[in-house]
C-alpha cells in the first residue's frame, strides 16, 4: 500500500484505486498493447463492490480512456478496511456499509413528455435519498416544468415510486355548431294546451316560419390553448373546426352566424341545409292521421278532406281528392274531386273555386266558382261568376248567388226541385252589409241601455254612494264614448256598401239546355217564378222586368 493510503490494483493490473482522506483516486496506466486489459464496467464494479455508488463517472471513462497515469479524484472519501480490501482484490463481491448506502434515484420521463416518475434502484443501498438528492436527479434528466415540490416531499418518505411533474396538457378548441331555434322532434305531437287537455286535430304536423325569423344561429369555434411538456417545451393545441352555414332556399345569412327565413311556409331541414318550403305538401289525406292544417303558404294535398277537419292556407290550396265535409279555406282552391258537404263541409276562397261537383255543399268565391259536372243542394256563393258547365253543367235544388252571371247547361229538373238562382248583388258585399248593420242595430241597443241607465242614476245623489258603486258610474259613462265611436264607422261603412250595391251591374242567367219550372229566379231583387221550360236562353234585366233572350 503506497504512501499509507488503502489500495485495490496496481502498476500490474493497469489501474490502481486509492482510500485516501480527501476522497478515492484512481490511476490508469499506460498500457503496452493497444487495449486495456478491462473494461469501464470492471471500474464501475469494483466501486459497486467497495459500496461506493456516488461517483464522477464521466471522470472515471475519460481517465480510463487517457491512461495518464495520474491519479484523478472522482468519489468523496469512504471508510474501508483491510478485509474489505482483501476481498475485493481476490475478486469476491463485499456489501460495505449496505445499510447505509443510498437507493439509486432514477428518474423516469413518459413517451409524451408530460409526466416525470421517480423510481429507486435499491440494488446497492436502500437508504432514502434526500430531497435535494431527488431534485439534482430531476434537474440532471432536464425536467423543469410541472415540479410539484409537496409531491416530492412525500415520495422520499418512502421507497415507492411517485409523479414528481406533470406537464400541463393542451385544451383544444370547441369546434364550431349550429344551434338550431327550432324542434323538428315535435312533429306529429298532439298539441296540450295550458288545461292539458290534448287536441288532437292539432298535431304539430308540420313546423311553420315566418318570414325574418330566426332559424339557426352558428356558434363559431374557438382556439385552442397550449400546454407544456416537462421539459418546459410549449406543446401547440389543435383549434376547433369551423362549420358552414346551412343556407338553403328562401333563407338568409345576417351577418356571420344568424340563418333568417325570407318566407312564410315550412321548415325543411336536411342536416346540411336548412330550406323554407311556401307550398304544403301532404302526401295522402287530411284526417286523423295529419289534423287540422293551418298554412302560411299554398297547400297541395295528394288526397281528400275528411269530415270535421280543417284545411286554412294564405296562398292556393289544390286538392286532388274530394273534401268530403271538411272546411277549406284559402286563396283559390282546385279541387279534382267533388265537394260533399253533408251539411257541414264548406270551401271558401279569396278569389276562384274549381270542382268536379257539388253535394249538399257550400262553396264561396270572392270571384268566380267553376263546377265540371253537377251541383245538386248545394249553396254557391261568388262576387261575379258562377260557371257550371262541363259533362253534366246542371244545378239542381240549392241557392245559387253570383254578382254578376250564373251560366248553367241546365237549370232544376223534371221534377220540379226547387232551384233558386239570384244575380246582380254581390253574395260578398251583401254578406258584409248585413254584418255591419247587425253591428250597428247592437251598438245603438248598448249605447240606447247605457243612456237610460245614466239617466237614472242622475237623479241620485252620487256622493252618498260608496266608492265602489261610484267606480261602476264611472266604468259605465266612459263604456258609451267606445260604442259612439264604432257607431259613427259603423254608419260610414253602411253608406259605401249601400253606394257600391247601388252601383251593381245588370245580372245575367244562362242555361245552354233549358230551364225546368220550379226554377227561381232572381236579378238585382226582381223575382221570376218558371212556370215553364226555357231552352237556350239568356235572362237579363230589362226596364225593370225580367227579359228572355237567346243563349
Amino acid at each position: 500500500m503506497a504512501a499509507g493510503y488503502p489500495t485495490i490494483g496496481g502498476f500490474e493490473s493497469g489501474y490502481k484505486y486509492e482510500f485516501r482522506e480527501d476522497g478515492v483516486y484512481l490511476t490508469v496506466y499506460p498500457a503496452d498493447t493497444e487495449s486495456l486489459m478491462f473494461e469501464l464496467s470492471d471500474m464501475r464494479q469494483i466501486l459497486r463492490d467497495c459500496g461506493i455508488l456516488d461517483y464522477d463517472v464521466a471522470l472515471l471513462s475519460r481517465t480510463m480512456r487517457e491512461t495518464s497515469g495520474m491519479p484523478q479524484r472522482i468519489a468523496d472519501p469512504v471508510d474501508i478496511t483491510e478485509e474489505t480490501l482483501q476481498k475485493v482484490s481476490e475478486g469476491e463481491t463485499v456489501n460495505v456499509n449496505q445499510d447505509e448506502a443510498y437507493a439509486r434515484v432514477i428518474v423516469d420521463v413518459s413517451k409524451d413528455r408530460m409526466k416525470a416518475t421517480v423510481k429507486y434502484d435499491t440494488k446497492k443501498g436502500s437508504k432514502l435519498p434526500t430531497y435535494e438528492m431527488v431534485m439534482e436527479e430531476i434537474q440532471n434528466k432536464g425536467v423543469k416544468f410541472g415540479i410539484d415540490e409537496d409531491e416530492i416531499k412525500r415520495g422520499i418518505e418512502s421507497l415507492a415510486p411517485f409523479v414528481a411533474a406533470q406537464g400541463q396538457p393542451p385544451i383544444p378548441g370547441e369546434n364550431a355548431y349550429i344551434d338550431r331555434k327550432f324542434d323538428l322532434g315535435v312533429k306529429g305531437r298532439p298539441v296540450v294546451d295550458e288545461y292539458d287537455k290534448v287536441d288532437y286535430k292539432n298535431l304539430n304536423l308540420f313546423v311553420l316560419v315566418q318570414a325574418n325569423e330566426t332559424l339557426a344561429i352558428r356558434i363559431p369555434q374557438t382556439k385552442g390553448k397550449p400546454g407544456k411538456n416537462v421539459y418546459g417545451d410549449v406543446v401547440p393545441a389543435q383549434n376547433g373546426k369551423p362549420i358552414p352555414m346551412p343556407a338553403g332556399k328562401n333563407t338568409q345569412v345576417v351577418g356571420d352566424n344568424q340563418l333568417i327565413a325570407t318566407i312564410n311556409g315550412q321548415i325543411v331541414d336536411t342536416g346540411n341545409k336548412i330550406s323554407i318550403d311556401p307550398r304544403l305538401e301532404v302526401k295522402g289525406s287530411v284526417g286523423v292521421g295529419t289534423g287540422d292544417i293551418d298554412f302560411d303558404g299554398s297547400v297541395f294535398i295528394h288526397g281528400d278532406v275528411k269530415q270535421g277537419f280543417t284545411v286554412k292556407a294564405t296562398g292556393d290550396i289544390e286538392i286532388k281528392g274530394s273534401v268530403n265535409g271538411g272546411e277549406v279555406e284559402g286563396r283559390s282552391i282546385i279541387i279534382s274531386g267533388g265537394v260533399t258537404g253533408a251539411n257541414r263541409g264548406k270551401v271558401q276562397a279569396v278569389h276562384d273555386v274549381r270542382a268536379a261537383f257539388a253535394e249538399n255543399a257550400i262553396i264561396e268565391a270572392g270571384r268566380d266558382i267553376y263546377i265540371a259536372d253537377v251541383s245538386l243542394h248545394s249553396t254557391l256563393r261568388a262576387g261575379k261568376k258562377i260557371t257550371v258547365e262541363g259533362k253534366g253543367g246542371k244545378i239542381i235544388g240549392g241557392l245559387t248567388v253570383s254578382g254578376e252571371e250564373v251560366t248553367a247547361k241546365v237549370i232544376g229538373n223534371d221534377a220540379f226541385i226547387i232551384t233558386r238562382i239570384s244575380v246582380g248583388v254581390d253574395p260578398n258585399l251583401q254578406k258584409e252589409y248585413h254584418e255591419v248593420c247587425k253591428s250597428y242595430k247592437e251598438g245603438r241597443k248598448k249605447l240606447l241601455h247605457i243612456t237610460q241607465t245614466l239617466n237614472t242614476l242622475a237623479k241620485i245623489d252620487i256622493s252618498r254612494l260608496p266608492q265602489e258603486r261610484i267606480d261602476q258610474i264611472n266604468a259605465i259613462t266612459r263604456s258609451q264614448f267606445p260604442i259612439a265611436g264604432q257607431l259613427k264607422r259603423d254608419e260610414q261603412k253602411i253608406m259605401e256598401l249601400e253606394e257600391k250595391l247601388a252601383e251593381m251591374k245588370h245580372g245575367k242567367i244562362r242555361a245552354e239546355d233549358i230551364i225546368y219550372p220550379g226554377a227561381r229566379l232572381s236579378i238585382n231583387s226582381v223575382v221570376k217564378n218558371v212556370q215553364e221550360e226555357y231552352r237556350h236562353c239568356t235572362l237579363y234585366l230589362n226596364e225593370g222586368e225580367i227579359s228572355l233572350g237567346t243563349f
